[in-house]
C-alpha cells in the first residue's frame, strides 16, 4: 500500500514540474485570440501622449469667430432721408362751400395745390466691395433718398454718392470718399451647398452690426407676390434676418459674401427662419455695369412664354422634358423679325438649354442690345434653328422737356415711347401719356386722369410735349382746345373727345 502511494505522489510533483517548464519557457509560442471572441481594438489617441483634437462644436465657433472679425469692419449702417410732398387736408381740398366761392370769386379761398413737405428715412445694412469706398445695398433702402449717410463698425459717419440703381435686382451701388477701407470679397455663389453654414450681419430694428448663424436651406428660389424683383434668384436661409438686415452680407465659411440680404418672409413682420439673399453672381454682373453706366442694361427678345408642363408635353407630341414654350410674340419685337411664332417651345439658347422660363430671361437679360443669338426650337414636332438679334429691354427714356406751359392747365405729360407702354402695360404706343392731373384744374374739370393717352390735340397728331406745348401757345386765354384721348382698361381701348378750356 505504501508503494502505491509513493508512486502517485512522485507523478503528482512531476506534473507540476513539467507544467512550469512549460507555462515560464521564454520560447513558447504567442496565445491566438478565438475568432469567436475578439478582443477589442485599441484607439491609438488614448495611448498617444499628444494632446487630443478639439470637440467639432469647438472647431465651428472658431470658424464663425474668424469670418466675423475678418468681414464684421466691412459692415455699415445705411440711412438714406427722403424728402416726399403730402397733399394738404381739410379747408384746402374739400372745402363745403368750393362752388359758391368759385362762381362769384373765381379764385379759391386757400391754395388748393398746396403740399406738404413730409420727411422719412430708411435704414438698412450694406458693405463696402472696394478698398476705394464702394459699398453694395439694397435699392429698396436708397430709391428716392435726397441724402445718404453711412457710418462703420469704428463709428465713423461718411455721406454716400449714389452711383446707380438696379430695382430689377433690388441692388444698388454707393460710394464714399476715402481709401484703405475693410471690405467683403464677393464670393461664387453658384458652388454653394444647401446644408451649408452661413453668417448674417446687419442693423436689424437699429441693432448695430448684429451676427446670426443658420443654414442654406434652398437655391434658386422665385417668390410670390407683385412687390418682388424682377430677377429673382433667391438663396433661402434660416439665419435670422429682420428689418434692417437688407443690403448685409450673407457669408460662407470661407469668409466670402454669397448672397446680399433682400426680403423675408413673415406674417408678423419679424423672423420665422426664412429669409433670402440675392446670390453674389448676379451682384457682380450689377455691379459691374453700374460702375461703367450707371445703370443696367439687358437684352430684350420679346417674348412671353411658361415652362413645359407634362400636359404641354403631351398636347404638342414634345420628346423634351424642359423648355419654355411662346404664348406671345410682341409686334416688331426681335423674336417677330426672327420668324418665332406663338406655340413654338424654345429648348436651347446660344448652345445652352433652356430649363424654364426664368432661366430664358436671365440668359436673354444677360445679352447686350445688338447681339445675334442662335435660338433652337421645336415647332410642330420639328426641330429648327433661327437667329435672332436682340434690343434693350429698357432702354433710357429721353429727357423730358424743360420748357414750362404758357397756359398752365394742369397736366404732366411724358412722350410714349414702347418701352413704356410696356412697362405700363398700354398697347398704344403712340401720342403723350398724361402722369398727373392736379386738382381743381381745368384738366381735372374736363374729366381727364392719370394714365390717359392724348392722341391728338385740335386735331393734329400730338407725339412729344414739344408739339403739345406749341398748340397750346396759340391759343389765347379763355379759348378751348380739342383733344382726342384714349382710355385703357381691362384690355379695352375707349377713344373719346375732350374740350379743354385754356385759364
Amino acid at each position: 500500500m505504501k508503494k502505491y502511494l509513493w508512486i502517485g505522489a512522485i507523478s503528482f510533483l512531476a506534473g507540476i514540474l513539467v507544467t512550469g517548464y512549460i507555462l515560464l519557457s521564454p520560447d513558447r509560442p504567442a496565445a491566438v485570440p478565438s475568432p469567436e471572441k475578439p478582443g477589442p481594438a485599441l484607439n491609438h489617441h488614448l495611448l498617444a501622449a499628444e494632446k487630443p483634437l478639439p470637440a467639432p462644436e469647438t472647431v465651428l465657433n472658431q470658424d464663425f469667430v474668424r469670418i466675423v472679425e475678418k468681414v464684421g469692419p466691412a459692415v455699415v449702417r445705411v440711412v438714406a432721408e427722403r424728402v416726399e410732398q403730402m397733399p394738404t387736408f381739410g379747408f384746402e381740398e374739400d372745402w363745403p362751400f368750393q362752388d359758391f366761392w368759385d362762381r362769384f370769386f373765381g379764385t379759391p379761398p386757400r391754395s388748393r395745390d398746396r403740399q406738404r413737405e413730409y420727411r422719412s428715412q430708411a435704414e438698412g445694412s450694406g458693405f463696402f466691395i472696394s478698398a476705394d469706398g464702394y459699398i453694395l445695398t439694397n435699392n429698396h433702402i436708397v430709391e428716392k433718398a435726397v441724402k445718404v449717410r453711412i457710418s462703420t463698425i469704428e463709428g465713423k459717419e461718411y455721406e454716400a454718392k449714389p452711383i446707380g440703381r438696379d430695382a430689377a435686382t433690388d441692388l444698388a451701388l454707393l460710394k464714399v470718399e476715402g481709401k484703405n477701407f475693410p471690405y467683403a470679397v464677393l464670393g461664387d455663389s453658384s458652388a454653394i451647398k444647401v446644408g451649408e453654414w452661413v453668417l448674417a450681419i446687419g442693423n436689424p430694428f437699429g441693432m448695430e452690426h448684429s451676427v446670426t448663424a443658420g443654414i442654406i436651406s434652398a437655391k434658386g428660389r422665385q417668390l410670390p407676390g407683385g412687390n418682388t424683383p424682377t430677377y429673382e434668384d433667391f438663396i433661402q436661409t434660416d439665419a435670422a434676418i429682420n428689418r434692417g438686415n437688407s443690403g448685409g452680407p450673407l457669408i460662407n465659411l470661407k469668409g466670402e459674401v454669397i448672397g446680399i440680404n433682400s426680403n423675408i418672409l413673415t406674417p408678423s413682420g419679424g423672423n420665422i427662419g426664412i429669409g433670402f439673399a440675392i446670390p453674389s453672381d448676379l451682384a457682380k454682373k450689377v455691379v459691374a455695369q453700374l460702375k461703367e453706366k450707371g445703370r443696367v442694361v439687358r437684352g430684350r427678345l420679346g417674348i412671353r412664354g411658361r415652362d413645359i408642363t407634362d400636359s404641354i408635353k403631351k398636347q404638342f407630341n414634345l420628346t423634351v422634358n424642359k423648355g419654355v414654350i411662346i404664348s406671345q410674340v410682341e409686334p416688331e419685337g426681335p423674336a417677330e423679325k426672327a420668324g418665332l411664332k406663338k406655340y413654338d417651345v424654345i429648348v436651347e439658347i446660344n448652345g445652352q438649354p433652356v430649363a424654364s422660363w426664368n432661366d430664358l430671361r436671365f440668359k436673354v437679360a444677360d445679352l447686350q442690345p445688338g447681339d445675334l443669338v442662335t435660338i433652337k426650337i421645336i415647332r410642330d414636332g420639328k426641330e429648327m434653328t433661327v437667329k435672332a438679334r436682340v434690343d434693350e429691354l429698357e432702354p433710357v427714356a429721353a429727357p423730358s422737356q424743360k420748357e414750362s406751359l404758357d397756359k398752365d392747365v394742369g397736366l404732366s405729360l411724358t412722350t410714349i415711347t414702347p418701352a413704356l407702354a410696356r412697362r405700363y402695360g398700354l398697347s398704344t404706343t403712340e401720342g403723350l401719356l398724361v402722369t398727373e392731373v392736379k386738382q381743381y384744374s381745368e384738366a381735372a374739370r374736363a374729366g381727364l386722369q392719370a394714365g390717359d393717352i392724348i392722341l391728338e390735340a385740335n386735331r393734329v397728331k400730338v407725339n412729344s410735349v414739344k408739339e403739345f406745348q406749341d398748340i397750346l401757345k396759340k391759343t389765347e386765354s379763355g379759348e378751348e382746345i380739342i383733344l382726342l384721348v384714349r382710355r385703357e382698361s381691362d384690355g379695352e381701348k375707349i377713344d373719346f373727345i375732350v374740350t379743354l378750356r385754356l385759364p
